[in-house]
C-alpha cells in the first residue's frame, strides 16, 4: 500500500512538474513579445525626438538667415586651444572652453560645429579669439577678424586654425 501511495505521488509530481513547465512556455513568449513591444517604442520615441530636432533648428533658424560656424586643427598640429571665443558684427556669438576629449578628437581630424545662429542678409563680420599653450608651454593668444557675405541661403564656415597664430576662414 506504501508502495502504491509513493507511486501516485511521484506521478503527480511529474504531471505537476510538467503542468508548471507548460505554464512557463507561455509567460516567457509573453515577455518576449512584450520587450520586442518596449523596443518598438524606444525606436519610435528616437525617430520622434529626431524629427522634433530637425523641426526646431528649422524654426529657430531659418534657411535664409542660418549661419553655422565649423572648427578644426590642421593635422600634425600639437598645440594645445583651451578657449575660442567668436563675435559677429561686435557682439558676441559664442565661447567655447575644450577638454581634452575634444581637443583631442579636433587634433585627430574632428571638425566641430561651434555656433548656429541667425544674421540677416548683408555684409558681416567675424572675429575668432582663441587661447592656449603653444608645444613648448607658452601660453598664446591670437585673434583675427574676417568679413564675410550673406546671402538667402544657409552659410556655412570653417575656422582652421594652422597653429597657434594662423586662424583661416572659409566657406564650406
Amino acid at each position: 500500500m506504501a508502495r502504491v501511495i509513493r507511486a501516485a505521488l511521484l506521478a503527480m509530481g511529474f504531471a505537476f512538474a510538467a503542468g508548471a513547465a507548460t505554464a512557463q512556455q507561455p509567460a516567457t513568449a509573453e515577455m518576449r513579445s512584450l520587450d520586442e513591444q518596449v523596443q518598438e517604442i524606444k525606436t519610435d520615441v528616437l525617430g520622434i525626438a529626431a524629427e522634433l530636432n530637425r523641426l526646431e533648428e528649422k524654426l529657430l533658424y531659418p534657411s535664409n538667415t542660418q549661419l553655422a560656424v565649423f572648427v578644426s586643427i590642421a593635422e600634425g598640429e600639437t598645440f594645445r586651444l583651451d578657449s575660442m571665443q567668436i563675435n559677429i558684427d561686435g557682439e558676441l556669438a559664442t565661447h567655447f572652453l575644450y577638454s581634452f576629449k575634444e581637443l583631442d578628437a579636433l587634433q585627430h581630424g574632428g571638425v566641430q560645429r561651434v555656433y548656429t545662429g541667425n544674421v540677416p542678409t548683408g555684409s558681416h563680420q567675424i572675429a575668432v579669439s582663441i587661447n592656449g599653450k603653444t608645444p613648448g608651454g607658452d601660453d598664446f593668444v591670437s585673434s583675427e577678424t574676417f568679413a564675410f557675405d550673406k546671402g538667402v541661403e544657409p552659410k556655412l564656415l570653417g575656422i582652421a586654425l594652422n597653429g597657434p597664430k594662423s586662424i583661416e576662414l572659409g566657406e564650406w
